[in-house]
């Protein structure tokens, strides 16, 4: 972890959040933010988590809750619950705070805390992510980071419960 951050002062409400943010600002320090269901963290995860925490001097992680990851990844999803979840990423030295957000997108968190810098995994284009213009507004930048090939919540979940398939 990084120095000055507790497992339980990671996880935020967006109050207190927001205050975070603003001493950071007060600091001078570049705020990165990127978002996910993050269910079961793997090394594509881990190697998003750090390409993005490489963009700025704090990471925001958006964490999905339970409700809006069974509306991206069906009823079965997620395997593990929103609280698990957060403290798994929280526990991520590279990560500084961690928010869960029940909406479908993050778009309104996205415009309370108006990160420097947005980042997405995947194979999106930059207009297409969500977020994207209104940071691109005033004066943010958008990265797409690469995913890590070979990686996915899903196939880990398939190859659990089909090992020899």
């Amino acid at each position: 972890m990084r120095p000055g951050n507790s497992l339980q002062d990671k996880i935020s409400e967006l109050p207190e959040l927001l205050r975070k943010v603003a001493q950071w600002r007060l600091k001078g320090k570049t705020i990165v933010f990127t978002n996910g269901c993050f269910d079961l963290i793997h090394a594509g995860h881990i190697t998003s988590f750090t390409e993005a925490a490489r963009h700025g001097d704090v990471l925001v992680v958006g964490l999905n809750a339970d409700t809006s990851v069974r509306q991206l990844k069906g009823k079965d999803r997620p395997v593990n619950h929103e609280q698990a979840r957060a403290t798994v990423v929280a526990a991520l030295a590279m990560v500084d705070a961690v928010i869960i957000f029940s909406e479908s997108t993050p778009l309104e968190l996205i415009l309370a805390i108006k990160p420097d810098v947005l980042v997405k995994g995947g194979d999106y284009k930059p207009e297409e992510i969500v977020g994207a213009k209104e940071v691109k507004s005033w004066g943010g930048q958008v990265i797409v980071n690469p995913i890590l090939p070979g990686f996915s919540t899903t196939s880990l979940i398939n190859k659990i419960q089909n090992p020899a398939g």
